[in-house]
Order: C-alpha cells, then sequence, then structure tokens
C-alpha cells in the first residue's frame, strides 16, 4: 500500500468565538477604553522601537487600496474579513456565502480554526505569520492583506473582533483596517498593537496556489499546504507543494505532498519523480515504498523492486508495508518484451 503524508502536522486551531461590537459608537468606545489601559498599563510593545528604525527594506508607507470592502455591523466580522482577504486573493467571495462555513450561531462567533479552514475549502492557502508587528508589516509590504485578531475590550471583559490590516504609514504611526463598518480604519499603530497583543497576536494571509506568505516559517508553511491539500483539488494542491519546493528544496514533507498530489492528479511521472527525490535525498522508508508504487503503476517492475529493496533496507516499522509491495511487484511478474 502506498503511505499517505502525514495528517497530524497541525493546521493551527484556536478557540475563540469572535464577533464584532454592534455599532460604530461601541468600536469607538472601546478603542477609548483600550487606549486608557494602555496608557495605565506601560506593557512592553514594539511600536517604539519600530517607528524609532524602520527595519531595512520596509516602506514607510503600504496602502492595499484595492483590497475588497464589506461593511459589517452585526455578529459576522469573521465572514466580512475572510471575505475581504479571498477576494483580494483573487478568489470571489461574500460573507454570506461563509456564513456556514465559519460561523457558529451558538457561540455568536467563529473560531479561530473554522477561519483557516473556511480559507482552505474556500481555494486559498491560509497561512499563519509570525507574531510580530515587522512581520505584519512585510506582507503588506509584499502585497498581502492580513486578517488580525483584536480583542477591543479589555482583558476581564473582552470583545474579540477579526479586522483586514491593508496598510499603515510610518511617519503617521497608523494601521489602515477594513474593519466592521469602517472601510479605511486610521488606528493609531500604537493602539492597534496593542489590541492585537490582546488578541495573542493572531494573524494570517490566503493565498492562491503557487504563491507563499512573505514571512511564514517553513514549519508554518508546511503546515499551511498539507491542511490546504486536505480539501483542495489534487492539481491545485501539486502547484502549492511546488511553491514551497522552490524556497525550501530539501524538505521532505514538502516532496512527499507533492508526490501524493501529483499521484492524485493522475500525473504518474511526477510523482514518481517526487517520490524519487524524497527516497534519494532523505532515505526514509515511505519515500522508497511510494516511489516503488508509482514504478509499478508505470509498468517498470525491475525499478520498482529496487526502489523497494532499497526502502526495506531502511524499513524499521514499515517493513510489512515494503514486503506487501514487494510482494505485489513480484505478483505483476516481469515487463513485457519490447
Amino acid at each position: 500500500m502506498a503511505i499517505g503524508l502525514d495528517e497530524a502536522i497541525a493546521a493551527g486551531d484556536g478557540r475563540v468565538a469572535v464577533r464584532t461590537p454592534r455599532s460604530y459608537a461601541s468600536v469607538l468606545a472601546m478603542l477609548a477604553l483600550v487606549l486608557m489601559a494602555l496608557l495605565a498599563s506601560g506593557c512592553a510593545i514594539q511600536t517604539p522601537a519600530l517607528l524609532a528604525q524602520t527595519p531595512a527594506g520596509l516602506p514607510g508607507r503600504v496602502e492595499l487600496a484595492d483590497t475588497p470592502f464589506f461593511p459589517d455591523d452585526s455578529h459576522f466580522c469573521g465572514p466580512a474579513a475572510l471575505a475581504t482577504a479571498l477576494s483580494a486573493a483573487g478568489l470571489p467571495t461574500r460573507p454570506e456565502d461563509l456564513v456556514g462555513r465559519v460561523f457558529l450561531p451558538g457561540r455568536e462567533g467563529s473560531l479561530q480554526i473554522e477561519m483557516l479552514a473556511g480559507a482552505r475549502r474556500s481555494g486559498a492557502v491560509a497561512t499563519l505569520i509570525p507574531g510580530t508587528l515587522e512581520a505584519l508589516l512585510r506582507e503588506l509590504a509584499a502585497g498581502n492583506p492580513v486578517v488580525v485578531l483584536q480583542n477591543l475590550g479589555l482583558s476581564w471583559a473582552p470583545s474579540w473582533h477579526y479586522a483586514v490590516a491593508v496598510g499603515y504609514d510610518l511617519d503617521a504611526g497608523t494601521m489602515l483596517l477594513r474593519s466592521g463598518p469602517m472601510q479605511r480604519q486610521a488606528l493609531a499603530l500604537r493602539t492597534f498593537e496593542h489590541t492585537w497583543q490582546r488578541g495573542g497576536h493572531w494573524a494570517f494571509v490566503t493565498l492562491p496556489p503557487g504563491t507563499l506568505a512573505a514571512t511564514a516559517s517553513e514549519a508554518e508553511a508546511t503546515s499551511a499546504l498539507v491542511a490546504f491539500e486536505r480539501s483542495a483539488p489534487p492539481a491545485a494542491s501539486a502547484t502549492a507543494y511546488r511553491a514551497g519546493l522552490q524556497r525550501w528544496p530539501h524538505s521532505y514533507t514538502l516532496e512527499m505532498g507533492l508526490g501524493n498530489a501529483s499521484h492524485a492528479a493522475g500525473d504518474l511521472p511526477g510523482a514518481e519523480a517526487a517520490f524519487g527525490r524524497a527516497a534519494d535525498t532523505h532515505d526514509q522508508a515511505a519515500a522508497h515504498n511510494n516511489r516503488a508504487r508509482v514504478l509499478l503503476e508505470l509498468d517498470r517492475p525491475a525499478a520498482a523492486r529496487q526502489a523497494a529493496q532499497r526502502g526495506l533496507a531502511v524499513a524499521g516499522p514499515l517493513r510489512a508495508t515494503l514486503l506487501d509491495t514487494l510482494q505485489a511487484i513480484d505478483a505483476r511478474g516481469p515487463a513485457p518484451a519490447h
């Protein structure tokens, strides 16, 4: 049997059900409370250092003005924010299309894990980014709107809210957001960071297959691509894995993912090549086994036997699987003479 990619890689989760404040006035009131709490707390944030010295290569001002806007003044900040990000990624979506996917009526909000899953089911690669202000600004500079989780209330009286960061101005010290009923909220960077900090610095980008988040780590990008494969068409998954391998060419997980996606898409030569690279580079039993299985499908039993025997030499707990593969090769018999 072929061995599938390990499904245990975390897809990212969270258990906060998020709803937006009900009115523009309530947003302003809550932000005023946050600002007062900030002034009183003195908690360490990244804004002062970033404004004092702009990180290398980061523009002073970015605004993704073409980002769509879906005004919301209800419980549906999750669907509205996700529709904004998906539409900006070239996947036109309306908030009402997402309500059944990401909104939990019993909790009047959207869980973080449902936001990620909803993006992937809509055809996007949803990737968590590092929880730093610099990473968020670099994504914006790369042209990627960022879905952020804010707590517009206080630690003892939270008011969870999803918004989409669409720009910043370091000279003015502001973050630009699509937020609830506000198409262009210019929020003081220090206040934004405080609300984001209270949301656990949680943020993600949604991108079409073949495009990677600018700042994602290899671990987060790999997790996102594996999670995307679970609901995406095989050809789209293969495209996404190829993009990952361009950045991390020695990744065993990405190579195996490409092999599995290519096989599912009916691209047997592409699958054999991917499993072959994984086997030759990492000498893992699963890669040898999968390569042998694909070679057998390609009617190359001699090469399949060689791959299976290489796998058997390092089989460990997969010994029974490799023996099954060898048995299948024996049952096929020699390739017909040409």
